[in-house]
């Protein structure tokens, strides 16, 4: 299966691209390598789940905001890329800020919303590195970002 029919598969259909929030290209291309810039965890342009985990959101809510973002990654790529998600050769890295209270620990476990849909959806390919981080307020109170890099084949 490529990886239109595995998110297919796992009921996934990717939506229009949201427009960036500010001054910024959602996507960017040099040579093979492709960077995508955050996402939110947005359902028809619209935030889907705001607040913080450790306070208003818990961590299944931060897991499933995790996954929309990587969801929203895959729709600019698909939208981008001459060849769409086609010509995905690799998930290099993710990177993720997770809004949380400074007591909150578990960014790792809500951002796995996000990897273990990149490994579904891309199979080894989608095996990457990440990075995972705790901020005090992400953009229109969204309560995760996702943004990725990828390696075009």
């Amino acid at each position: 299966m490529n990886v239109i029919e595995r998110l297919a598969a796992l009921g996934i259909t990717l939506p229009k691209p949201m427009p960036p929030v500010a001054t910024y290209v959602p996507v960017s291309i040099a040579g093979n390598l492709v960077t995508v810039s955050g996402q939110l965890p947005a359902i028809d342009g619209k935030v889907a789940v705001t607040g913080k985990l450790g306070l208003n959101v818990s961590i299944e809510e931060g897991q499933h905001a995790a996954r929309l973002c990587l969801i929203n990654v895959l729709a600019q790529l698909e939208t981008a890329l001459p060849g769409g998600l086609a010509s995905i050769a690799k998930v290099v890295r993710l990177g993720g800020f997770i809004a949380a209270t400074p007591e909150f620990s578990q960014h790792a476990v809500v951002m796995n919303g996000a990897s273990d849909l990149a490994v579904a959806a891309f199979g080894e390919a989608g095996r990457h590195a990440r990075s995972t981080v705790g901020v005090a307020s992400l953009p229109l109170d969204a309560a995760v970002e996702v943004e990725g890099i990828f390696w075009l084949g």
